[in-house]
């Protein structure tokens, strides 16, 4: 471990602390989405006060990448109940107050370890979920950065002088899965009829505005590593998504297709595109308008069919584990298939690259022809800011420059 690292209330940071952050994870009652990650995980023990032993059940080659996500903060050893909201860590700002979906305001950590890095004062980070609120906010200057601009008016918020737009192209991809444990989600011939019923350039062209490129019902994007390019590109083929809707026997069937623009933004008008693509093919579905409020709780793995969204992994083991595995927490399509589940295992634990990338390649073959997940699109991070911020190469990984813009970005003057 790096030595002299402090914790925001002062405290050094040891291989103690190191070790009770990632067992808070993988305990028994643990309900964190990291806890798939951290299963190959067998012991844990020290060895000083500095460094700190991984005993795994296999071999896992994306272990460093593991140990980076996001989940997996280090707190202080003993961190329990209340204690967890302060957000005591190492990072560049210090929690002063936080109000869950309000706002959170931080400050700098006079002690930070990483040089030239969080140059900001102070920082204010608010929920703002009306997407007019938020532009118009950036627009007067009373926000310097937003995320998920309107594609609808993005030209013109193009045109305003002042702001900055950003698109970057990362793992990011919006998904529509369904519960294969379903009647008649569980026939794959009725699976296989609605992938071919979704006109993906058109959802590309409407819905992203060009911002983003078409999927192949596999959550493996274009910049992974393993990305199976070769693999043959689905299209939309209304003819062939009524031989297999016929083949279930479901052509009177009514499909109810959940939606809302929490998923985000234009998951309904996507819902309604794709309710008209399987038009042609004698396809029948109800779009059924949720609540933005609590769509993640009541809706997602918890409806039939609905609209989603990913934000990707780095790796291609890490987004397969949590949420294509048999085991996955966030399985949202309750999918088991035994032979991707062989090579999850194999694969993660494979260093010759070759055989590896033919692994994943297979895999994404796999989910394409037989998952209940339908990706239409992988979509670019389209977000904005005041011309006033400076910063480097933009991250891929996540929103908000791989959600670190605050440290590395800084003001011009």
């Amino acid at each position: 471990m790096r030595k002299g690292i402090e914790f925001h209330n002062g405290k050094t940071m040891t291989a103690e602390d190191v070790i009770f952050s990632i067992n808070h994870h993988r305990g028994e009652e643990s309900k964190s989405a990291a806890k798939a990650y951290l299963k190959s995980i067998e012991n844990i023990k020290t060895d000083g006060k500095y460094e700190i032993i991984f005993e795994l059940s296999g071999g896992s080659a994306d272990f460093p990448f593991i140990l980076g996500d996001y989940h997996l903060s280090i707190c202080p050893a003993g961190t329990k109940g209340q204690e967890w909201e302060k957000g005591i860590g190492t990072g560049g700002y210090i929690l002063e107050r936080w109000e869950p979906g309000v706002r959170a305001f931080s400050k700098r950590n006079p002690n930070y370890w990483k040089e030239g890095r969080a140059h900001f004062d102070e920082v204010e980070t608010l929920s703002i979920v009306d997407t007019n609120a938020r532009t118009n906010a950036l627009k007067t200057g009373q926000i310097n950065y937003m995320d998920r601009v309107e594609l609808k008016t993005v030209h013109l918020l193009k045109k305003m002088p002042g702001i900055n737009v950003l698109a970057t192209t990362g793992t990011a991809h919006y998904t529509i899965p369904m519960l294969v444990d379903k009647s008649p989600y569980n026939d794959n011939n009725v699976r296989m009829a609605l992938k071919l019923a979704v006109d993906r350039e058109a959802l590309v062209k409407q819905i992203l505005r060009g911002y983003g490129q078409v999927g192949n019902d596999h959550p493996i994007a274009p910049v992974n590593k393993y990305h199976a390019k070769n693999l043959e590109q689905r299209k939309y083929d209304p003819e062939k998504a009524k031989f297999y809707m016929k083949k279930a026997g479901k052509l009177d069937h009514v499909f109810n297709l959940h939606a809302a623009d929490a998923a985000f933004a234009g998951a309904v008008d996507a819902a309604v595109l794709i309710k008209e693509h399987a038009k042609k093919a004698g396809i029948n579905i109800n779009v059924v308008r949720e609540p933005d409020d609590g769509y993640w709780s009541n809706v997602w793995i918890k409806k039939e069919w609905v609209m989603c969204y990913w934000g990707g992994r780095p790796t291609e083991d890490m987004m397969f584990s949590v949420a294509y595995a048999t085991d996955a927490p966030w399985n949202d399509t309750h999918w088991k298939n035994d032979q991707f589940n062989k090579l999850l295992v194999a694969a993660r634990a494979e260093l010759d690259t070759d055989k590896r990338r033919k692994m994943y390649e297979d895999m994404q073959e796999i989910c394409r022809n037989d998952g209940g997940t339908i990706v239409p699109m992988y979509n670019q991070m389209v977000e904005a800011s005041s011309d006033k911020l400076a910063h480097g190469p933009m991250s891929g990984h996540m929103a908000l420059d791989g959600m670190r813009n605050t440290e590395r970005w800084w003001f011009k003057s």
